[in-house]
């Protein structure tokens, strides 16, 4: 394990979240939410009028202003480095656009053999420079303060945007190039996963405490074709990075997968709130931390609805070997005092 991630633990004021990762016992489970950074607090609307999506995300300072907003009002146990799953991509000579009400959009997406040849693995240092300069921000405004997150999309999830050219429901496209051209998109899937290893490397070595990888649409796949086109990845990158920073893995919909995620060296797996607190630990085998798995519309009740099923959402899972979070990002309508009522009743958990 790396000194810097060592001195990192030494002197954070708060290690909650580490410590969870690690399976230790805790007084209450750490909490933050999955897109805390962002689309439901007034004060990242104000930055929102004026910069565009990918300006808010290559600008170093407004992206780690981003990133502490919530913690300054709610006074999570981690921040989430405020970046986009698709900086990769762009990174790759890949076109992506973000286009307002719309959603990410990729002119030029992949659909040959060639299209793949013409995809680079870059120097992530360079390209993406912007990320590391951007943690190196957030870890001075947090000050030692609590841990830093860095994230990257699953190889995955990552063709599956690049081949279908921008959101889906099905991502036909991008199964139909899996099953038609499996060796191009093989090629792909092996350049995607050795640049997401170099790039998480480097957010490791820039100051970040763990990394998650979210594997949004691992679910579209059957649990065959899971094995062979998205899991074979992301244990590429697991297995990499497990010594040098805990790896949380995410997967949407990936119940099935849970045994096998658990034994694969990650330090937790993410819930989505379709899979109870029961199943999830029975499928993961009962020792690995768990994360989640709070519906997100649910923030929509009324505030102390909120705070008792967040109670009985703890009592499930169990204090120990557990991250409190939603079960997807957080909803842009999602009333402030609302996550507010989801943070507080975490930190006020008594067994």
């Amino acid at each position: 394990m790396s000194q810097t991630l060592e001195s990192n633990k030494t002197t954070l004021k708060n290690d909650l979240f580490l410590r969870a990762l690690k399976g230790a016992t805790v007084e209450r489970p750490p909490v933050w939410m999955m897109r805390q950074a962002g689309r439901y607090l007034p004060e990242f609307m104000e930055i929102r009028e004026k910069y565009d999506f990918f300006t808010r995300c290559q600008t170093p300072e407004l992206a780690s202003e981003i990133t502490v907003q919530p913690i300054r009002r709610f006074g999570m146990d981690a921040a989430i480095l405020f970046s986009d799953i698709l900086v990769i991509p762009q990174a790759m000579n890949i076109e992506v656009q973000m286009k307002p009400n719309f959603g990410p959009y990729l002119p030029n997406p992949i659909r040959s053999q060639q299209d793949v040849d013409n995809v680079i693995i870059p120097q992530v240092e360079q390209s993406l420079d912007y990320v590391m300069q951007a943690i190196t921000m957030t870890k001075e405004k947090l000050n030692n303060e609590i841990p830093l997150i860095g994230f990257a999309g699953s190889p995955w999830t990552i063709l599956c945007y690049c081949v279908q050219g921008q959101g889906s429901k099905t991502f036909d496209k991008a199964k139909a190039f899996c099953f038609t051209q499996p060796e191009a998109a093989h090629q792909l899937l092996q350049k995607i996963t050795d640049t997401t290893i170099a790039y998480l490397k480097a957010k490791i070595g820039a100051g970040v405490n763990a990394v998650q990888v979210f594997d949004s649409w691992g679910g579209m796949l059957s649990p065959v074709d899971y094995q062979e086109f998205s899991w074979y990845y992301i244990q590429q990158i697991i297995d990499a990075l497990k010594e040098e920073a805990p790896v949380i893995v995410f997967g949407k919909g990936c119940w099935f997968a849970l045994g096998e995620m658990a034994n694969s060296g990650a330090a937790a797996l993410g819930v989505d709130w379709t899979c109870s607190a029961a199943n999830a630990r029975y499928l993961s085998g009962g020792k690995i931390t768990l994360q989640g798995n709070f519906d997100p519309a649910r923030l929509l009740s009324p505030p102390e609805k909120i705070k008792k099923m967040v109670k009985k959402m703890i009592d499930e899972f169990g204090k120990d070997r557990y991250i409190a979070n939603l079960g997807h990002g957080i909803l842009p309508n999602i009333p402030v005092e609302n996550a507010r009522a989801f943070v507080d009743a975490v930190k006020e958990y008594k067994m």
